[in-house]
């Protein structure tokens, strides 16, 4: 064994061991090693460099960019919400759906692209039914894997030993040569999982659009605006048709606030926008058909009802053919919002009636309630004085928020109102994504371009038709430590195929356990090629095993075909360490998991499909 050898299985060890602790950033750990191996001469600079040129790490880039306008338009929660109706709320249900979605879609699509769809969905998934992400998303990186098991396009090393198999003379695999074992494979990678999984972290299910202060949801339970907003349409009968707000002079008249006007704008395609959400300003004109969004107590509103001529909306009356919307919409999205206002002891608004503050005429807010010592004030708001130590709730759209945040002297408005518009999904380009999404799945299966273009294809296409705010959004998305941990991580294993080390191993275990006989030998073979894709891309690693799986099985006499499935499904099932596949690191940030979540679970899972395995494929290409 040569010096570059040790030296090259040295910097790894110690590696894996700074990754275990956990002690200083897996990233860091990545790019020192990097460095270390330059410095020793074990790669040269541009060898060092490539991994972030790697085709691998700029599909990760694109990818994250497209889970990004999944999730920012809203997509994500409606595929979540179907999948928690088809599920439940039992966490073993929602498990077991995740990973057969994530398997069947792993198989038709690469693995990576695979998990950079169902990973926004799934993180949707878990907030919806309070639960942490960490007990999802490892579960459906794993899938993927096993999905890719299914079909001959399912991932790289199934293509490697049909080439393998038809350059010594054999027949080609067919598309669906894989799917007896990759059900088996599926089925009890599923049951192992399932068992595993009570090791996974079980941290607390996060919600959304906090910021500095209380969520959208608190301050709407607080000040009990869900019990106090309701919709009313203008229909043939309303005499206020064509009429502005401010003429109508509807607060002072009838004590209730007209919040948010709802109108359609197309009755045509349902894949575009047919409803258009504005906030209620004094310029406003009510037509017919309109929805308004009315807030105070039902007496009043059911009073202006009355008097105006128009139609008060059943809570469970949708205004699309959709299911009635979840409450945090009906008084924010990504255009309007509410926030909570609190005045400094020196502000020139205390002292003040609420009518004379002038919020909608100067902001262009509604002042929808008042805090005072604990006690919530709805009713009757014009002539209460503002008082020190008041908090107000005002609503109106995100940009007069964060206009009204630059008052410092007269208000602070608590929270960060542009960063929580942002978080704000845009529910109307949900059916675009959704096509983008779908198109780039249809590039992926087709193969029309590499996977690298079709993915940025579709993340550019996220950026230019608005799903994401632009590319400073973009660039939000993606998790920097995760794409510098694959980049800083690709060039460890050129070192371990340029040092030699890699072919030195799994040559003299095969060759040792070939002796013992067939069966020894498909074990030998599965585990080398196992503990090889912890450390080299699973498509290295079968290009690298396969010929010498191939050669042991003729050399011994035997069938080689249960030997070429075993390195295609030990080089695809690599679970137990975070970079050594993308999807594995796709989710670690959002998962939070550590190194050790990855041994922990991935590793007891790798070890029985391959005890498994090697007892099963016997049974499918007998020796």
């Amino acid at each position: 064994m040569n010096s570059d050898i040790i030296i090259t299985l040295i910097i790894l060890a110690m590696a894996a061991i700074l990754f275990m602790t956990g002690k200083i950033r897996s990233d860091l750990v990545a790019i020192c090693s990097l460095i270390l191996l330059v410095l020793l001469g074990i790669l040269t600079p541009n060898e060092a460099l490539s991994g972030f040129s790697n085709s691998v790490v700029i599909m990760m880039i694109g990818l994250f960019i497209v889970g990004g306008g999944i999730f920012q338009t809203g997509l994500a929660k409606v595929a979540s919400g179907k999948m928690l109706q088809l599920a439940g709320h039992s966490e073993t249900r929602l498990l077991m759906t995740v990973i057969l979605a994530t398997s069947l879609i792993g198989a038709f699509v690469s693995n990576t692209g695979t998990v950079a769809v169902m990973l926004p969905i799934v993180v949707s998934l878990a907030a919806s039914a309070n639960i942490s992400p960490g007990r999802l998303l490892m579960p459906i990186a794993f899938a993927s894997s096993m999905g890719g098991m299914l079909t001959l396009i399912g991932t790289p090393p199934n293509l490697v030993i049909s080439e393998t198999l038809a350059q010594a003379g054999f027949d080609e695999l067919s598309f669906f040569s894989f799917t007896p074992i990759g059900i088996v494979c599926l089925l009890l990678g599923t049951g192992f999982l399932l068992l595993l999984s009570r090791l996974l972290p079980k941290g607390e299910g996060e919600g959304r659009g906090r910021r500095n202060g209380r969520s959208l949801h608190e301050l709407a339970r607080q000040y009990q605006l869900s019990q106090n907003l309701y919709r009313v349409q203008a229909g043939e009968e309303a005499t206020i048709v064509s009429r502005s707000l401010q003429e109508l002079d509807i607060p002072n008249r009838y004590q209730v606030h007209i919040i948010e006007i709802r109108r359609r704008t197309s009755n045509k395609n349902p894949f575009f926008k047919t409803i258009n959400q504005e906030i209620a300003g004094p310029a406003t004109v009510i037509q017919d058909r309109d929805i308004l969004y009315v807030y105070g107590p039902f007496e009043r509103v059911q009073d202006f009802a009355e008097a105006c001529g128009l139609q008060l909306l059943d809570r469970q009356t949708a205004e699309i053919d959709q299911a009635a919307e979840p409450n945090t919409e009906r008084y924010a999205s990504d255009q309007i919002g509410i926030a909570e206002v609190l005045l400094p002891p020196n502000s020139p608004l205390l002292n003040q009636q609420v009518k004379q503050l002038g919020f909608r005429e100067k902001y262009q807010l509604n002042i929808l309630a008042i805090q005072r010592k604990g006690e919530y004030l709805l009713n009757q708001l014009k002539d209460e004085k503002i008082r020190f130590g008041d908090a107000l709730l005002v609503q109106g759209t995100w940009k007069s928020i964060a206009r009204l945040s630059k008052e410092e002297s007269e208000v602070v408005v608590v929270g960060q109102p542009l960063e929580t518009a942002a978080e704000m999904p845009m529910n109307h380009k949900a059916p675009l994504a959704a096509g983008i999404m779908l198109f780039m799945i249809a590039l992926l299966i087709l193969e029309i371009f590499p996977a690298v273009i079709s993915v940025m294809i579709a993340a550019v296409l996220m950026v230019a038709t608005g799903c994401l705010r632009g590319m400073e959004s973009a660039y939000k998305t993606i998790n920097w430590e995760s794409i510098v941990l694959i980049g800083g991580m690709i060039p460890m294993s050129i070192a371990i195929e340029k040092t030699g080390a890699a072919a030195l191993l799994s040559q003299k275990l095969v060759l040792t356990l070939g002796n013992i006989g067939p069966f020894a030998l498909l074990a030998g073979i599965y585990f080398t090629t196992s503990l090889l894709t912890l450390f080299i891309s699973n498509t290295a690693c079968s290009v690298l095993v396969a010929p010498i799986a191939m050669t042991a099985a003729m050399q011994l006499g035997v069938n080689p075909y249960p030997y070429l499935f075993a390195v295609a499904i030990a080089a695809s099932m690599c679970f137990a360490v975070p970079f050594s596949t993308p999807p594995n690191a796709l989710v670690m940030s959002a998962g939070k998991y550590s190194f050790m979540d990855y041994i922990r679970v991935g590793l007891p899972l790798q070890l029985l499909l391959g005890i498994a395995m090697v007892a099963l494929l016997p049974l499918f290409f007998p020796f």
